[in-house]
């Protein structure tokens, strides 16, 4: 069924393809690579592995995962977010365990897209994704300490130890490596001010520049080193190293990798949809990545994702169809053919420069200072959970904080149940031209407002309880009540029990659909009698008295008062229809 789906995709995707189109296309392709380059050096060192392996990715990531996705727009590679995954894996299984894993998370997307389960994983709150990235943010400019300052530390698998070896190796600190750390740092965050600058991607240039000064100036620091001049590299997953025990070890991790490239390549696709205004195929976008990230590790490559930079240059410069994604990595794979040698001697420190950058640009500055300034606690409070979890525990625990943490904010919001009481005016509808005589105590209106859910439904009762004497007639205008659940049904029974055992009333106004629906079923409708139920609670109201003809009809007003209108309509008494 996806298949036909991807296919009508390509059709009309492709459908009054000519010259001009191509030429947009690779003009995309070619400034997309451009600026895919050094992102794909640098992350392949940021996980653990080397810059042929994040070159490898961003070449087969471009072309698999760009013909078999969703979009026309989406550019995929490695990432900085999963780079910062990657590279605890590494420290603790190797890039053995590091290959396979991508397999099995590219299975484990794969089959969320077969099953159409792409909406799960945008369940997951702004907050907690602001606080997941920022969080990942500083691990990668944690982790590039050791190439800014020409150190050489051992492997550490949280970020409390990495600054203690860093904080205790200070006294061997290279400073020529600093030096074109902070170079590049500089010239990326003023090269989009420099006349020339919207032609060549900073980060080209700053590594570029970064590798001349080096050579020329004849500098002692770490550089990349040798890249094949192949995609096939020797450090590549071989079926004979799937064991059943590493499998069994590292799926739990594997789900880490797939929830955060389904959410990263989801996310990416709306924000590019938003741009051009062509809606992503979820689905068939998640088996695209599925599929490229379980061919990926047989190559020496490193799980890939969306990226939403490169995509978003790739729209802003004219990308109309997949092809110019396909472009982008034929493009990295001639550079990785041609120019291996001159890669390899770009120093490690120009690397750590633009990933300092990019962990800057990572973060979500915008939502943290909407959060921040209108003081949204639910917000703050989960981002700076998130935000502490991923920094110092297992990123695979704070993905399940995440899951935890959106649970709870879900929960909270369910429990905002408003519940005004108001007595009834007699007086002012007497005036109008209303007389009551109805047995037992005063008549009390409730107006509700939020779901009648578990979380606050127990509210309901204990305000009636604590209010209300049990001879009242209660009229409960439930029309700001979207949804109510077994715990509300139940309320709302033991209420009706409690009034009408005591010679009171319980009249119930304004259903919708849906909870009128559900108290139907349940028999609560049945309980409290169909006469008792009414379309608003002004008819509830008017129920009860015996008005003088003609009649002012009495509506609610949005602040839950009452308004008289000269609207005359003839005394009945009458169900909701």
């Amino acid at each position: 069924m996806l298949i036909k789906e991807w296919v009508a995709l390509l059709r009309n995707e492709f459908a009054g393809y000519n010259a001009g189109v191509f030429q947009r296309d690779l003009l995309a392709g070619l400034t997309v690579a451009a600026v895919a380059l050094p992102l794909a050096l640098a992350f392949g060192v940021a996980s653990g592995a080397d810059a042929a392996a994040g070159l490898v990715t961003a070449i087969l990531a471009g072309i698999v995962i760009g013909l078999l996705g969703g979009a026309p727009y989406q550019i995929s590679g490695p990432t900085g977010a999963m780079s910062a995954v990657l590279i605890v894996l590494a420290v603790r299984y190797g890039m053995q365990g590091v290959m396979i894993t991508g397999l099995l998370a590219g299975a484990m997307i794969l089959l969320l897209g077969l099953l159409r389960l792409g909406r799960i994983v945008t369940l997951i709150p702004a907050p907690v994704i602001s606080g997941f990235t920022s969080g990942i943010a500083v691990i990668i400019a944690l982790g590039q300490l050791d190439n800014a300052l020409g150190l050489k530390t051992p492997a550490a698998e949280n970020v409390l130890t990495k600054i203690k070896d860093v904080a205790e190796a200070l006294p061997d600190l290279n400073l020529a490596a600093l030096g074109l750390t902070l170079g590049v740092v500089a010239l990326m965050l003023l090269w989009p001010r420099l006349p020339f600058g919207g032609r060549v991607p900073g980060s080209l240039a700053a590594i570029l520049l970064a590798g001349l000064v080096a050579a020329l100036l004849h500098l002692e620091v770490p550089i990349i080193g040798e890249i094949p001049r192949t995609i096939l590299l020797e450090q590549r997953l071989r079926l004979t190293d799937l064991r059943l025990d590493l499998l069994g070890e590292l799926w739990l991790p594997a789900m880490t990798i797939a929830a955060l490239g389904a959410i990263e390549s989801l996310l990416c696709g709306a924000v590019a949809g938003n741009m051009t205004g062509i809606r992503m195929h979820n689905s068939v976008e998640l088996v695209g990545q599925g599929l490229g990230n379980m061919l990926i590790p047989f190559f020496g490559g490193v799980p890939a994702t969306a990226a939403i930079a490169r995509t978003s240059v790739n729209v802003k410069s004219g990308g109309a169809t997949r092809l110019a994604s396909v472009i982008h990595g034929l493009v990295l794979l001639a550079a990785a053919l041609l120019f291996a040698p001159l890669m390899g001697r770009i120093p490690l420190a120009a690397l750590a420069g633009v990933l300092l950058v990019t962990a800057w640009r990572m973060n979500e500055w915008h939502a943290i200072k909407f959060y921040f300034g209108r003081r949204l606690k639910h917000a703050i409070l989960a981002f700076l959970i998130t935000l502490a979890a991923t920094v110092l525990l297992d990123l695979t625990q704070a993905i399940l904080i995440g899951f935890g943490i959106s649970s709870l904010i879900f929960m909270a919001q369910l429990s905002e149940l408003e519940i005004t009481r108001q007595p009834l005016d007699e007086a002012r509808l007497s005036e109008a031209g209303h007389k009551f005589n109805h047995p037992g105590g005063e008549i009390l209106i409730y107006y509700l407002s939020g779901p009648l859910f578990f979380a606050a439904a127990r509210r309901l009762v204990e305000q009636v309880e604590a209010a209300d004497p049990a001879d009242a007639t209660l009229i409960l205008s439930l029309r700001g009540v979207p949804l109510i659940d077994a715990t509300g049904i139940e309320v709302l029974r033991e209420v009706w029990h409690r009034q009408h055992s005591g010679g009171g009333r319980v009249l119930l106004a304004a259903l919708q659909p849906r909870v009128h629906s559900l108290l139907e079923r349940a028999g609560l409708l049945d309980e409290i009698g169909t006469e008792r139920v009414f379309w608003s609670a002004d008819r509830a109201i008017l129920s009860l008295g015996q008005p003088i003809p003609p009649e002012p009809e009495i509506e609610e007003k949005a602040g839950g008062g009452l308004v008289e209108t000269l609207v005359i309509t003839p005394h009945e008494d009458r169900g909701e229809q």
